[in-house]
């Protein structure tokens, strides 16, 4: 089975996201580095989990760790939320002789029908809440969302039970979290030096890669080339200001690391559908 490598569109400020989708929202196979919870609230959800299908019934709950692969099919008459963070959220150096959080979910038992009764209610109970909230405009909602996101992760290190049966580590599962641990260094380059200028040279050098080596890497893991996922990211810091602040264009240009205005507006323009100001005031019409 052919996996993708899938890079949620998280707010770099804010990476966390909730999605409500039909049960004919067709995913597939995908793996990521951010934590993903998925609630059944309608009907019943069929989740591919490895080679095998999960059902989740209406009212359950199942996670899925940083590079694990899981897929949705067709699920008629069905309703899910999805919960997508990164752990850069959370501040770890709080924790004391606690496991570290990638742990935590990589270990932990993932679907709630194996769950303490009072533990399940209660992770329903919060992620319905930050459900209600993305309905909200309310001040402070990034902070409300904040809470109910530092409860679960306390809730799961007193609660979560860990997984019965030790899961065998394959070649290809290491392969897999080897490959996303050399993503996120090259991820956390661009976020670093994305307002500068980046050439593939650069990026190679830095993970250990010739050029041609991290060239062909890039492209089979993301499906893109790297200067199309570099030109993608800035154009999504782009729209983040544009949609927040009131600058003019040259700094938008400069602070989402593009060379000129002429090359932020053509390219901002050929990947959006509309001019850096057209979409500046749109956001200000919402």
């Amino acid at each position: 089975m052919s996996l993708y490598l899938e890079i949620p569109q998280l707010n770099k400020q804010f990476p966390y996201r909730f999605l409500l989708n039909d049960g004919m929202t067709i995913v597939y196979p995908h793996w990521h580095k951010e934590i993903e919870i998925i609630y059944a609230n309608r009907g019943r959800v069929n989740i591919g989990v490895g080679e095998s299908v999960v059902t989740l019934e209406e009212g359950e709950v199942i996670f899925f760790a940083s590079g694990e692969p899981h897929y949705f099919l067709a699920s008629p008459d069905s309703e899910r939320y999805v919960y997508q963070f990164d752990l850069k959220l959370f501040d770890e150096s709080i924790l004391r002789k606690e496991t570290s959080l990638l742990s935590l979910f990589e270990q932990g038992e993932r679907h709630s029908r194996n769950w303490p009764s009072s533990f399940r209610q209660t992770v329903i109970a919060l992620l319905v809440e930050l459900a209600e909230l993305e309905e909200e405009e309310s001040m402070g909602m990034n902070y409300l969302i904040m809470s109910n996101l530092y409860r679960l992760v306390g809730e799961c290190y007193r609660s979560l039970p860990r997984k019965e049966e030790q899961v065998m580590v394959t070649p290809t599962a290491i392969h897999r979290k080897e490959t996303l641990e050399r993503l996120n260094q090259v991820f956390e380059y661009i976020e670093n030096q994305y307002q500068e200028v980046i050439t593939v040279e650069d990026v190679a050098k830095y993970v250990g890669f010739s050029p041609y080596y991290f060239t062909r890497f890039f492209k089979k893991n993301t499906g893109q080339t790297f200067i199309q996922f570099l030109t993608e990211y800035r154009v999504n810091q782009a729209k983040f200001i544009l949609a927040n602040e009131k600058l003019p264009m040259v700094e938008v240009a400069e602070q989402a690391g593009f060379s000129s205005v002429k090359t932020f507006h053509h390219v901002f323009k050929e990947a959006v559908g509309q001019s850096p100001l057209q979409y500046q005031k749109k956001m200000a019409d919402l």
